[in-house]
């Protein structure tokens, strides 16, 4: 009867590990989401490749007036530049991805070389 209660506070103490949170690890130096491209290269030196893309996204805006209601499309670009970390064969390669210059998302890739 005494398991269950024990299950439970460890199962609650794990909840917090399953927060995803999306940063670069370069040897003892953190790179965390919301960083620029200048602090991951002061951070972790030049990455052995780099990929540019531009996204566009539209988005319709609504006005409205006293007498009508009006909709509009928008469309507003972004830079997305996908970084690629080798950090030997023993490790996973992972790729620091920024949206307009800044760190959003870490993936890992396969083993290094």
């Amino acid at each position: 009867m005494r398991a269950l209660p024990a299950a439970l506070v460890v199962a609650c103490l794990a909840l917090p590990s399953l927060v995803h949170a999306s940063a670069l690890r370069c040897d003892n130096k953190l790179v965390s989401e919301g960083a620029s491209k200048t602090d991951a290269l002061a951070k972790c030196g030049e990455p052995v490749s780099k990929e540019s893309k531009t996204e566009y996204v539209s988005r319709k805006v609504k006005a409205k007036t006293p007498t009508e209601e009006d909709s509009t499309e928008v469309t507003a670009s972004t830079t997305v530049e996908e970084w690629t970390y080798n950090f030997g064969p023993h490790r996973l390669m992972q790729v620091a991805i920024f949206r307009d210059g800044r760190l959003v998302d870490v993936r890992s890739g396969s083993y290094g070389y």
